[in-house]
């Protein structure tokens, strides 16, 4: 498998090829699975092209990620229109995916996506005029015990209210985004009000 076509420039949506390192990747992607089970690598491989294509997928990089494994393109198509991890129009730099799904909901994230809109001044499904930010409204993220949840790049920040999130934007525009994880005091998924069971007496 190689790339047979001119690499295309990020964002380009008529024409698209990987890199020479994208191919590097791919083919060690591919060599995981065993031989006639090519389709398994799909999901990486349409990473592998959004990543390179500014965070989107034009049908041409469909239909070469098809071709790269040799499947019927609209077995491709299927798969990049079920996941909504797949953007198959352009977004902004930082893609801001606020999940509100009940347990998020449930604790404020209404109030996370309403200081979205506010602040950026778009609504979910839109871009900044200058390019920077695009709004999404996403199902469950699976991290609902540190829930409100925003998901940006490879990055999830939890535990946000009003204010910290407009400190995570505010961060993101200037190129400083806070450490992702948990935006209050507390480890990880640990409780927030400190240990509450299996504590020693007198300890």
């Amino acid at each position: 498998m190689s790339a047979g076509r001119a690499v295309a420039a990020a964002g380009d949506s008529a024409t698209f090829a990987f890199t020479a390192e994208n191919v590097t990747k791919a083919n060690a992607i591919v060599a995981k699975y065993p031989q006639g089970k090519q389709q398994s690598a799909l999901l990486p491989l349409l990473d592998l092209a959004q990543r390179q294509n500014g965070g989107w997928l034009p049908q041409a990089a469909l239909d070469y990620v098809a071709d790269f494994l040799t499947l019927a393109r609209i077995r491709v198509y299927e798969v990049a229109t079920f996941y909504t991890m797949f953007n198959l129009k352009p977004v902004g730099q930082h893609h801001v995916q606020v999940c509100t799904t009940t347990p998020c909901w449930l604790r404020g994230s209404d109030q996370v996506l309403e200081a979205c809109r506010h602040h950026l001044g778009i609504g979910v499904g839109e871009t900044t005029a200058d390019g920077k930010f695009t709004l999404s409204e996403v199902e469950c993220l699976a991290a609902c015990v540190n829930a409100p949840v925003v998901w940006v790049g490879d990055d999830y920040y939890e535990d946000l209210d009003a204010a910290s999130t407009v400190k995570l934007l505010d961060g993101l525009a200037a190129g400083k985004p806070p450490k992702a994880g948990p935006q209050v005091k507390r480890q990880t998924s640990a409780p927030a009000n400190g240990a509450k069971t299996l504590v020693r007496k007198g300890v």
